[in-house]
């Protein structure tokens, strides 16, 4: 029975789902092109289609978690498309868009950006059996990759064209890495009954969520990622005065534990 055991454990290691590693090849095409046409100066198309590559980098996830086809080759190839698309391609916009004109200091926040990314998957992968699923450690990178697409949309919708010189970009380049491999925690929209049951007035924000978005696209998306990526440190240090509360509290006996180490 053990050897059977162990035989189905192994071919289920071995095994690759079509669905959501087509989702995740989706992604990967997505980056690529979002690389070409950075590179030829389309910059909003390579902006959509980092945003597009976002999108198919959720759905993989959600539906290998739903189908219950999550498997070890599904999260190394995931990560592989990710820094490509999240890292590289956004890297290479950024860069030609906006960083250039800055010298060395450009092409070295690109740098850093790429690298600060790439940490972060494989710090992710080492500890996705080990931390919880409601939070994640520092900023996830497509989150990264979505702030500086929206941000070109942006740009773009506030009538600029073409490259652009702005040393706020290059500073918000360096926040983005320092925040993808620090330790502030943000939320990760993973719990399973999130989007299952829903109150009337939430179905109603979403909606008018809905609505804005298709009103104004790129300022909604722009406000909503500058909302998350503010979100961390707050997150983080609710988290820390809420464990610091519970180290505090009176146990059974209405004694306090020390705090002190012994």
């Amino acid at each position: 029975m053990k050897r059977k055991k162990r035989s189905k454990n192994k071919d289920s290691h071995r095994r690759i789902y079509l669905l959501p590693n087509l989702m995740t090849s989706a992604n990967l095409f997505c980056g690529f092109y979002a690389l070409i046409a950075a590179i030829q100066g389309h910059f909003v198309k390579s902006a959509i289609a980092i945003m597009v590559a976002a999108l198919f980098d959720a759905l993989d996830g959600k539906i290998a978690r739903v189908t219950r086809t999550v498997s070890k080759f599904g999260l190394e190839y995931d990560s592989l498309c990710d820094a490509i698309s999240f890292g590289v391609a956004p890297g290479i916009l950024v860069y030609l868009w906006a960083l250039q004109p800055f010298g060395r200091l450009g092409w070295l926040a690109a740098l850093l950006f790429v690298a600060c990314g790439t940490l972060r998957l494989a710090r992710f992968n080492t500890q996705v059996d080990r931390v919880s699923s409601d939070y994640f450690t520092g900023l996830p990178i497509p989150a990264a990759a979505f702030m500086i697409a929206s941000t070109v949309l942006l740009l773009y919708r506030l009538g600029g064209s073409g490259t652009t010189k702005h040393v706020t970009i290059l500073i918000m380049i360096y926040v983005l890495s320092f925040l993808m491999v620090s330790t502030v925690k943000y939320y990760s929209f993973k719990r399973p009954g999130l989007f299952k049951t829903m109150r009337f007035n939430m179905l109603v924000l979403v909606i008018l969520f809905s609505i804005v978005v298709a009103a104004e696209p790129s300022v909604t998306f722009f406000l909503f990622m500058l909302a998350y990526i503010l979100s961390g440190p707050f997150m983080t240090l609710w988290l820390r005065k809420k464990n610091h509360k519970k180290e505090g509290a009176p146990n059974d006996n209405g004694e306090v534990p020390s705090q002190e180490p012994v």
